[in-house]
């Protein structure tokens, strides 16, 4: 189960997020009460573990834009959380190969999924960020052969249920885990990521089974 801790405004969250075993911490761009600056990521990313996957959030910010803040920041994949067409991530694709798009839960947009440069498809409620939970069969509009990354609304009381229900390949939370808006929990990131573990059918085996390697770099 791949577990990726997002909405990363610190660098003590950041490591507490590793230390607790997450896969993957995520960084908004986009406007959000956990906006970052590109500074402040970059002086957090170089600290981390290479194993640990780095992501941008970004949401309608043009191609050229999403590239150059992505490098100051020195984070190594890009999550697309807006309008992007799948030329718009293609176009990003060609500075960062590892570039998923997120859908709202219910978007007829998902049954194009499979025209984004991933196999990676995140799926959130209908407004990211907002905590609610979305009917979880909704999902099943994601078209085979892609690994989806369940997000919205789940926490530690949730996250098993979500888990037994959906079969996701991982799964993405922010403001389940918080104590306030930017600042994470170390009890409820804890209770979260065993949480979700326990609830996965098999156990997870590391990057190997990543849709990349991102390690080598």
């Amino acid at each position: 189960m791949f577990v990726k801790i997002c909405g990363i405004t610190t660098e003590d969250d950041a490591l507490l997020a590793v230390a607790m075993g997450a896969d993957a911490v995520g960084f908004i761009f986009a406007p959000s009460p956990r906006r970052v600056t590109p500074t402040a990521v970059y002086d957090i990313t170089r600290r981390l573990p290479a194993e640990i996957l780095t992501v941008g959030v970004f949401r309608d910010e043009s191609p050229s834009r999403v590239i150059d803040i992505a490098n100051r920041s020195g984070v190594k994949a890009i999550q697309l959380h807006g309008h992007e067409s799948p030329e718009e991530a293609i176009e990003i694709s060609r500075s960062f190969r590892r570039v998923y798009k997120a859908f709202p839960a219910g978007s007829s947009l998902i049954s194009r999924a499979l025209d984004y440069p991933s196999d990676m498809v995140l799926v959130d409620s209908a407004e990211p960020g907002s905590g609610e939970v979305f009917d979880w069969t909704l999902v099943e509009e994601v078209p085979a052969g892609l690994k989806v990354i369940l997000a919205g609304g789940l926490n530690p009381d949730n996250v098993a249920r979500a888990v037994s229900i959906v079969d996701p390949w991982g799964v993405d939370v922010s403001s389940g885990v918080e104590s306030s808006p930017g600042r994470k929990d170390p009890r409820k990131v804890r209770a979260f990521i065993t949480a979700a573990r326990a609830a996965a059918p098999e156990p997870y085996r590391g990057p190997d089974e990543m849709p990349y390697d991102w390690a080598d770099e």
